[in-house]
């Protein structure tokens, strides 16, 4: 057993499923689940529960490895290199690199997917651009006018993101 005395032990973190912050975020439910105030800026660990047509459009971040599980439904995935259909059960991992992807729920019924991000802060970026909802509540969609689109793509850009229009991926 490795016991390194230099990292302070700590208590186990368990959340219970109505806990940890709740966002509505582009239409789509994104808990926090671990921040990188939890994790010493390591990674974030998101819960997002997305509704039938939403999904975040395509973007990338270069310095970010980004990974999902698809919980519950199914998702179809673009990138820059092809478009596939995630079910339950499936993994997709986003390389450091900047690939140009994205993700909607092409289904009738919500999607959950587990999300990490290496390092943290991508959820800042959520929390900046989110807004604060109970359980279960869903908010539309806010509208994309072209100061909202520039206002997101300048906070993106904070955060190590670039976004794209909609149609980038065709």
């Amino acid at each position: 057993m490795i016991n390194n005395m230099d990292t302070p032990k700590q208590a186990p973190v368990i959340l219970g499923p109505q806990q940890g912050q709740t966002l509505a975020v582009m239409g789509s439910n994104y808990r926090i689940l671990a921040s990188g105030q939890d994790t010493a800026g390591a990674y974030a660990t998101i819960d997002m529960l997305v509704p039938p047509g939403g999904g975040p459009g395509p973007h990338a971040h270069a310095d970010i490895e980004e990974t999902f599980f698809v919980v519950e439904g199914e998702v179809e995935v673009k990138s820059e290199y092809g478009t596939t259909v995630a079910a339950a059960g499936s993994f997709i991992r986003i390389p450091k690199g900047g690939v140009v992807h994205g993700f909607k729920n092409r289904s009738a019924h919500p999607a959950r997917l587990l999300c990490t991000v290496v390092p943290a802060g991508l959820e800042e970026f959520f929390q900046q651009i989110g807004q604060p909802v109970a359980p279960g509540e869903f908010l539309p969609p806010p509208p994309l006018d072209p100061a909202a689109i520039q206002r997101i793509q300048a906070l993106a850009q904070q955060y190590g993101q670039q976004v794209f229009p909609p149609s980038y991926l065709g």
